[in-house]
């Protein structure tokens, strides 16, 4: 089983993430933030990774060192459950609509941390969710977790409905790059042997 548990204490933010990533999307989440926490759970029920994510923030100023510094557990996390990488696909991708909104997001587990976020929020807020914060928890997970991702909203006119899609895909894009490839037991995906 391929699990991991990080702890991140800051002046800001402390933070307890548990992940398995052989798991089958059970979720125990309590971020202060609830529409973070709806997120999260669609990365874990669509991931099929268990998750358990414990946060406490300066919350009283805004959910930005919170939101951001999640991100940044989980990435620590993903990479510590994944190990050397040898015999998964390392790629992975998704397309998932919701009603109106259609997003995709790629992913390669490749050492090297890189986002391109491309997501045009219809608003500002969902309820009372800065969906700025969006790009920062990505941010913070693709330069901790040592992945290239790219994350593009193609289309959507509800905010809720773009943000949902897009970590929907991310849960599934994960989940194709972790999954082991029968063809390549036991090999690195890469010609440098390592990633």
């Amino acid at each position: 089983m391929r699990k991991a548990e990080v702890t991140r204490n800051t002046l800001e933010t402390q933070i307890s993430v548990k992940i398995n990533l052989d798991g089958s999307g059970q979720q125990t989440l309590n971020t202060g933030v609830p529409f973070l926490d709806h997120m999260l759970d669609q990365v874990a029920r669509h991931g099929m990774v268990d998750l358990a994510v414990e946060a406490k923030g300066d919350l009283h100023i805004d959910g930005h060192h919170t939101v951001e510094d999640i991100g940044i557990t989980l990435g620590q996390a993903f990479a510590k459950a994944a190990g050397d990488k040898k015999g998964l696909r390392r790629y992975g991708h998704a397309y998932v609509p919701l009603d109106e909104a259609l997003s995709r997001v790629v992913v390669d587990l490749s050492g090297r941390p890189g986002l391109e976020f491309h997501v045009p929020f219809k608003r500002a807020m969902i309820g009372t969710f800065d969906v700025d914060l969006t790009h920062e928890f990505f941010q913070g997970f693709a330069n901790h977790a040592l992945v290239t991702l790219h994350i593009d909203n193609l289309r959507g006119e509800n905010a809720h409905h773009q943000c949902e899609t897009v970590f929907k895909a991310f849960g599934r894009a994960l989940r194709m790059a972790i999954e082991a490839d029968p063809r390549a037991a036991g090999v690195i995906p890469s010609t440098k042997g390592s990633l």
